[in-house]
């Protein structure tokens, strides 16, 4: 049950060091007995040169910038109290003997999620809670409320910043949860999830005009967003109350700033929004979803093979939601996938290799189709 929690918090992608500004991480890469391929499992076909990344602590959400030369993440380690995950860049190793030596961006003040860089490689943009106090915003009671609960903190506001820390803009001001951003492949529009309208739903914004479009209105949790790789869909998660009981429940956690995550699915769209379709009807959680670089498949991370909801594996299907694959076979925690803009590597995270415990850390791997 601790390490079923333990992946389940990162899935909200809720993490924190705190630790003082630009402090570089040094976490030296292990001998590995018979090279880096003893990390991953006989059947993952998919995988090669696999290789750990980070060693230690919560580690998710590793995206490549646009030349696949760095990887943005949010970094958490519990030591001494509750601390919240923060934003860190680091360069990719090159050779089996060059460190990945992260150093954290981000202030250390509040809570930080969903980092990402832009197209010029100068500046990334992250979503933070540190206008709303200096400390970690609080945890939902999940004993009490009897359920796995998400907070959708209303402090939570998307920022640029260059890569020294320093912000440059606040991009959304609007009252509400403004979080879960990616940008389009040619880096001029960034898709996200906000409450400004009373619901959860994906918004685009122009990042030269700075307007904003609203394109999904279902009742219902929308997030997660990808653009395709020629920009014209996107792919994401999202929950669908239907019975009276249903909306009434995600309707009043929502008041609270709350949502249950439990029971989503993995829809596709065009960029705009239009001709949505749902692509999985697996039950309980299909999540984290991205495309492959053909455009034409989808990999995400799912616990419908499990009736207790653990483990999470990362799995492949085509646009249409035919064809299903198993890629990853931990039997923890394998999600948040992310290929490089060659389409050559992969990024995960997965809590294999941790000596049984709870740390999450970062793999990236060869793709091979």
């Amino acid at each position: 049950m601790k390490k079923m929690i333990a992946g389940l918090l990162i899935f909200g992608g809720t993490m924190l060091l705190l630790m003082s500004f630009r402090k570089v991480i040094h976490l030296a890469v292990p001998a590995i007995a018979g090279g880096f391929d003893t990390l991953q499992y006989p059947q993952e076909k998919h995988f090669r040169n696999i290789r750990q990344l980070t060693f230690g602590g919560d580690n998710a959400e590793a995206y490549f910038s646009y030349d696949g030369k760095w990887l943005i993440f949010q970094h958490k380690e519990e030591k001494d109290g509750v601390m919240c995950d923060q934003m860190y860049i680091g360069k990719i190793p090159t050779s089996p003997d060059e460190k990945f030596e992260p150093k954290m961006i981000s202030s250390g003040k509040g809570r930080t999620t969903c980092g990402f860089f832009t197209k010029d490689g100068r500046h990334v943009i992250y979503a933070s809670t540190y206008l709303g106090g200096d400390s970690c915003p609080p945890v939902p009671d999940r004993q009490k409320l009897k359920k796995y609960i998400w907070p959708v903190y209303d402090s939570y506001d998307i920022f640029m910043a260059d890569l020294n820390g320093k912000i440059i803009k606040r991009l959304t001001s609007t009252k509400g949860y403004d979080a879960e951003a990616t940008l389009s492949p040619d880096g001029n529009k960034m898709i996200f999830t906000s409450m400004r309208d009373g619901d959860l739903d994906l918004y685009v914004m122009d990042l030269r005009s700075y307007k904003v479009k609203r394109i999904t209105h279902t009742l219902g949790y929308d997030g997660g967003a990808w653009f395709s790789p020629d920009g014209k869909k996107i792919v994401w998660r999202a929950s669908r109350p239907k019975t009276p009981e249903e909306i009434a429940d995600y309707k009043n956690l929502l008041k609270q700033n709350l949502v249950a995550p439990t029971q989503m699915e993995v829809f596709v769209a065009n960029a705009d929004g239009s001709d949505a379709r749902q692509i999985t009807s697996y039950g309980q959680a299909n999540w984290a979803p991205n495309f492959l670089p053909d455009g034409k498949h989808i990999i995400f991370c799912s616990n419908h093979e499990y009736k207790r909801g653990f483990p999470f594996n990362m799995y492949v299907t085509d646009i249409t939601g035919k064809g299903l694959e198993k890629v990853s076979h931990d039997n923890g925690f394998d999600a948040f996938p992310m290929f490089s803009p060659d389409g050559k590597k992969i990024v995960f995270s997965s809590n294999r290799e941790n000596g049984g415990g709870r740390d999450i850390n970062i793999f990236i791997a060869d793709w091979v189709n």
